[in-house]
């Protein structure tokens, strides 16, 4: 497929081509279900054109991961029905696949795009599992009459492929009969205070290949306070990249989405950290298995 660029690009620094680059920034900006605060459209350009703000030098890991190359597309076509836009954005992830071998990082957005991310990963990938970092379970199957509601999110997947769910700490009651059964593992947040063994459990339920799909509720809202639908008791952010830094060490990361930034009107903190949770993310991948 012909990749065109964004403008701005993130952090500022494009790759001559997606073929030389090593990571994928794709913006996903999908609105159509939120049910609380509104704003998740704006979600990747508010990250994006917060990112030339995070130092290009990584000082955990010590290193300029813009180095291994990162290109920007321009946003993705989020127009028309919800049918007739999953049916378009599984196509798209597929034809993106096809195209290039630099890794897709997805910005969105509401949290139901990653119904129409995870498909075509786990057509390439028969061992795929999902690493859903969260403070909402999104297991109903519709939710005020859509079935690709936010609150759905991984509801398809979580039903074909291991879905390894963290940070949780809201769950519907028309949901938690999926919670812990099938193919779905839980770690409620309450239950598991103790990282180094939170992070043991959950290395133990993926399998080799793992999709991460990051909704910023996941962190405590003093981390990411413009999002959807906040919850208190979250990853705080040290707890939180410490988990996906141990995750991205142990497995093969394929691919990932960063949902749900709903930007505040005179506070850029969540889109700042938002930014750079994906330039740290690259990095603990570029690092990483």
């Amino acid at each position: 497929m012909e990749f065109i660029p964004g403008n701005p690009a993130f952090i500022n620094k494009q790759a001559a081509s997606p073929e030389k680059a090593k990571f994928l920034v794709v913006p996903v900006p999908y609105e159509r279900t939120t049910s609380y605060y509104k704003g998740a459209e704006k979600g990747p350009t508010a990250i994006i054109e917060a990112s030339p703000q995070v130092e290009l030098w990584d000082e955990e890991l010590k290193r300029e991961v813009w180095q291994d190359g990162i290109y920007t597309t321009a946003p993705l076509d989020c127009g028309g029905s919800e049918e007739e836009f999953f049916t378009r954005l599984e196509k798209t992830v597929g034809d993106i696949l096809d195209s290039t071998k630099a890794l897709p990082v997805f910005l969105g957005g509401e949290h139901s795009i990653t119904q129409g991310l995870i498909p075509s990963f786990a057509r390439r990938h028969r061992d795929l599992s999902i690493l859903h970092f969260d403070a909402h379970a999104d297991l109903r199957l519709s939710y005020f009459g859509s079935r690709h509601s936010h609150a759905c999110a991984v509801y398809p997947a979580s039903r074909t492929n291991k879905t390894v769910q963290v940070g949780i700490r809201s769950v519907g009651s028309e949901e938690k009969q999926f919670v812990n059964a099938g193919k779905v593992k839980t770690f409620f947040m309450h239950e598991n205070r103790d990282m180094r063994k939170l992070e043991e459990a959950v290395l133990k339920e993926l399998s080799g290949t793992v999709y991460m799909t990051v909704d910023v509720d996941g962190f405590d809202p003093s981390v990411m306070p413009g999002t959807g639908t906040p919850q208190p008791g979250g990853f705080g952010w040290y707890e939180g990249l410490h988990l996906l830094k141990t995750v991205c060490e142990n497995k093969n990361i394929v691919g990932a989405d960063i949902v749900e930034v709903s930007p505040l009107k005179g506070s850029p903190i969540t889109e700042f950290n938002a930014a750079k949770l994906a330039y740290r993310l690259m990095g603990y991948i570029g690092s990483g298995k």
